[in-house]
């Protein structure tokens, strides 16, 4: 793939206009504390991960609706508690998996969350999976998720995801393996927008973060997305308004309150961002619209100028152990 997007310098200036709705934050407000009307119910279940250096604990928590999300916690062996915690929402079709299979945070020594995505893990295998609850996904939609419920916020599949990301750091700050009050948030390309989601809306829900590091963003600055790749995930919404096209403004009205760029904007949390510029799936045009848009000036960027999709990987994961070591004052 050849450099296709805006060039370095000119995404390095990238704002473009994507206007909020009027009433995004008061829609956040309401949809976390209508999953807050819940108990959370949060269990911490030690598992043997068959590894001799990390514990694990199978998580369960009720997210958005009610509906059982699953997680693991990771720790290192014979940890104590309270850690600095590393919360990891995972990229499209990904998910917790085996026990054993997800733990670099842990082996840093820290508390490791990571959160299940409703409905997906069908890449990740493993078991236990969290389901989706399809009372909400309205009608029409293409294959995937991208436009379950596409035409009104209130049913649109990433309302539950978003709310199962921050009910997954209120569950995190019951365990006493986790200091409540150094939390940095994470994941790469879905799990990138999610963890942007989750910086945005801790304020709103009165969980102060430490940090957020998006890696190779997805689910930033949709209406340019959708235009200038014909990769997916972004072209399941292609082919949904190639179909109903009386759905493009309801459609992109609801995508306006799940943007990165808009998300973004209220968080506080510094950050370390990446990109790779030959990113066919999350352009470098949309990391850079939400990275540059991002609420907090203690912000980073690492630029990957010959990197697909896959961006930094180890390079990305160095500096992010860097950075958290930073954060966590280590």
């Amino acid at each position: 793939m050849a450099m296709f997007d805006l060039s370095l310098d000119q995404l390095r200036e990238y704002r473009p206009d994507v206007a909020p709705p009027a009433d995004l934050v008061e829609f956040w407000r309401r949809s976390i504390e209508k999953a807050r009307s819940g108990d959370l119910s949060a269990t911490f279940t030690a598992v043997d991960n068959k590894l001799a250096v990390i514990d694990t604990y199978d998580v369960t928590f009720a997210g958005f609706g009610g509906t059982p999300v699953k997680g693991w916690l990771h720790v290192p062996a014979g940890a104590t508690g309270p850690l600095p915690t590393v919360v990891q929402y995972f990229g499209y079709s990904g998910g917790r998996g085996l026990p054993h299979a997800t733990n670099l945070w842990a082996q840093a020594g820290y508390a490791h969350f990571v959160m299940d995505t409703r409905g997906q893990s069908y890449s990740a295998g493993g078991f236990d999976s969290t389901p989706d609850d399809t009372t909400y996904a309205g009608l029409n939609h293409t294959p995937g998720f991208m436009t379950a419920g596409i035409t009104d916020p209130e049913t649109y599949y990433y309302r539950r995801v978003f709310i199962d990301a921050v009910r997954a750091l209120e569950a995190a700050r019951t365990s006493p393996y986790v200091d409540p009050a150094k939390l940095v948030v994470t994941g790469a390309s879905q799990g990138g927008g999610i963890s942007i989601a989750a910086a945005g809306l801790a304020p709103l829900a009165g969980i102060e973060l430490l940090g957020c590091a998006p890696d190779v963003p997805f689910l930033c600055h949709f209406e340019r997305a959708v235009r200038i790749t014909d990769e997916d995930p972004y072209g399941e919404i292609t082919r949904y308004l190639k179909g109903f096209r009386q759905d493009v403004d309801a459609a992109l009205r609801t995508l306006s309150y799940f943007d990165g760029v808009n998300l973004g904007r209220l968080a506080t949390a510094p950050a370390l961002f990446s990109v790779a510029l030959m990113d066919a799936i999350c352009p470098p045009s949309t990391v850079f619209a939400a990275f540059n848009s991002y609420g907090s000036a203690q912000k980073a960027i690492e630029v990957y100028q010959y990197n697909e999709h896959e961006g930094g990987e180890t390079y990305q994961q160095l500096a992010q152990l860097n950075w958290a070591a930073e954060i966590f004052g280590k």
